[in-house]
């Protein structure tokens, strides 16, 4: 578990005041807003329980042309252009069938702390930490007010940048497991590794997968269920025995899979508060950096004076509900795969992946719901429908 740097006690003085903006939430999406908000000259305040690159929660990896196109390149730990696919044996005694995938493009594994502290430098906010508790009673004009364990805060632009558990709607509480919620656990024991794995076995899981991503000096493996009510600790301590390594650095957590509103009676959500994680693949921090850019823009025209607020919020809502094609579709090919996975349908499904020319239509296609060529743009721009095919279709 990741030692908490947080402040306690006499450091955790009052805090209150007004802002132009405040983000809730210090990683991948709340920070990538921040960096789009440079050098306007707001006054911009980031909040997050946690130390900025503190507490990772994921096996962090995304995109290599993601990451060096945001200069996030120096947090690479390893690149990877194949991704190994296992199946069960098909007969009692016969050994594992492998499949192995060229990928069109290059997916590298990151440091979440070097990667998070990027972001951040790239930026020009205030950082203070704080757990934010809820939404408070409104405030002067269009402030909103923000309560936090330490004092409230208010800013005429909110946003929820927190997870899954969208702490600033004021709609019925997000509670497992019965939400529109997939859960994920993973061990980092120190170890090399040279290939992208992926477990299609119903042994660990049924209705989902389990990975080794490897990161020079460790691998970060786990299991991912798409329904939250299974548990997925033994599953972990199954494959990490399979695989010969110990059990060491756990970390967890629960993820959306399911689009959900992007705004919220003048509140801004971006990230897995938004549902942004891709369903099936469970990819969240590519959305994270795209939603992120996107909200951004929007935001910088506000304080530059070229929008209201009201027009971000009808903008950016638009922007977001134009994915949810992709997102819907690629929810059907996460229940295909909950079905097909302990059964021989599966193998079948396989088969398609035996064409380089399948592999790399899929897998380009998976990259144009949230594509690298956004970074290059000024402004947010539709999403091509297209029915996206999922890397574990």
């Amino acid at each position: 578990m990741p030692v908490r740097a947080t402040k306690r006690g006499d450091a955790r003085t009052p805090i209150s005041g007004d802002y132009d903006v405040l983000i809730c939430g210090a990683s991948f999406a709340g920070l990538t807003v921040a960096r789009e908000l440079a050098g306007t000259g707001a006054n911009v305040l980031v909040l997050d329980r946690y130390e900025i690159g503190e507490r990772q929660t994921s096996a962090c990896a995304a995109p290599t042309e993601w990451l060096d196109k945001l200069g996030l390149g120096p947090a690479v730990k390893q690149t990877f252009q194949d991704l190994l696919v296992h199946r069960p044996a098909k007969h009692f005694g016969d050994p594992p069938r492998d499949h192995r995938w060229t990928l069109p493009w290059t997916f590298s594994t990151f440091d979440y702390r070097h990667l998070c502290a990027l972001l951040a430098e790239q930026g020009e906010a205030e950082f203070d930490t704080a757990k934010v508790e809820r939404r408070g009673a409104e405030g002067d004009g269009q402030l909103i007010t923000v309560v936090t364990d330490r004092g409230e805060l208010r800013a005429p632009i909110v946003i929820d940048a927190l997870g899954w558990r969208r702490v600033l709607s004021q709609r019925s509480t997000i509670q497992p497991p019965k939400a529109t919620l997939s859960r994920g656990l993973e061990v980092h024991p120190p170890a090399n590794g040279v290939d992208l794995e992926l477990w299609l076995d119903p042994k660990y899981i049924g209705p989902g997968y389990s990975w080794a991503f490897p990161a020079d000096d460790e691998v970060r493996i786990g299991v991912g269920s798409f329904d939250p009510a299974l548990d997925v600790k033994q599953p972990t301590l199954e494959l990490v025995a399979d695989e010969g390594l110990p059990a060491e650095g756990w970390q967890g957590n629960y993820i959306p899979h399911k689009l959900r509103r992007a705004t919220e009676d003048g509140v801004f959500f971006v990230g897995d508060s938004a549902g942004h994680c891709l369903p099936t693949t469970a990819e969240g921090i590519r959305p994270a950096l795209y939603f992120g850019l996107a909200l951004g823009r929007e935001l910088r025209a506000v304080i530059e004076g070229r929008q209201s607020r009201e027009q971000a919020l009808q903008r950016y809502a638009a922007f977001h509900d134009e994915h949810r094609f992709a997102y819907d579709w690629l929810l059907r090919v996460q229940r295909m795969v909950g079905f097909a996975n302990p059964r021989p349908l599966m193998d079948t499904a396989m088969k398609l992946f035996t064409r380089q020319g399948f592999v790399d239509w899929s897998f380009n296609h998976y990259l144009d719901i949230c594509p690298p060529s956004f970074i290059d743009d000024g402004a947010p721009v539709a999403t091509p429908q297209q029915a996206p095919v999922a890397a574990l279709a």
